[in-house]
């Protein structure tokens, strides 16, 4: 809650995290957290990325800013539901459990079913325990290559980057170049970690459902 209260300036391009940290605490002191979500909903509308608008609606609702959304509450790692999501169309998705809110990679499952695991058998049955997760492709990660490279001011070095990023293999080679960069490369990891988030929370929503801030382990 420290970084939440201190007035100090937040974490770059962490309003996804933020946003979820103030929920998490909204029980333990209402008051003392309550200028630090004002501050987070504003910023997140005013950036207004996906999965913005979704987290802002959710602090709105818990400090009874707003009406509350009409979304069912899943304890889901949005990191792990990020990976299923933007995985490969063909091979890739997955499946949420809807009991537990565990990721499960289709990968994984099928090689569970291979290996013949009764327990993976005996849930396959129950249609009304998944939530299913089709694999989109890495068109939506590629465009955060673009805007990342957009915020480099040394213009050799962005135009190298956005070399680095033509035809296959683009991923690989940019981080390759931003190998040079450390810091760079810190921020490109917490910038396309948050946009991974706010997509993931964005699918959630539209499927029905918010991540609960107060998640455990299954």
């Amino acid at each position: 809650m420290s970084v939440l209260v201190s007035g100090r300036d937040w974490p770059v391009d962490a309003l996804q995290l933020l946003g979820d940290a103030v929920l998490a605490v909204v029980g333990e002191g209402r008051q003392e957290v309550e200028p630090a979500a004002r501050r987070c909903v504003d910023e997140l509308r005013d950036r207004d990325w996906v999965g913005d608008a979704e987290l802002a609606a959710e602090i709105e609702a818990a400090f009874g800013w707003g009406p509350a959304p009409l979304l069912r509450r899943l304890p889901v790692d949005l990191e792990e539901l990020a990976g299923v999501l933007e995985g490969d169309p063909v091979r890739g998705g997955g499946r949420i459990d809807l009991r537990t809110g565990e990721v499960w990679p289709q990968a994984v499952w099928d090689d569970l079913e291979e290996a013949g695991d009764d327990e993976v058998e005996e849930a396959d049955d129950d249609e009304e325990r998944w939530l299913w997760v089709d694999g989109e492709g890495s068109r939506a990660g590629y465009r955060d290559l673009e805007l990342f490279i957009d915020r480099v001011e040394e213009s050799r070095l962005a135009d190298r980057l956005m070399r680095s990023i033509q035809g296959r293999g683009a991923f690989r080679r940019f981080k390759d170049v931003l190998a040079d960069w450390p810091d760079l490369l810190e921020g490109w990891y917490g910038f396309t970690d948050e946009r991974h988030r706010g997509r993931a929370r964005a699918w959630l929503s539209a499927e029905g459902y918010r991540p609960d801030p107060n998640r455990t382990e299954p």
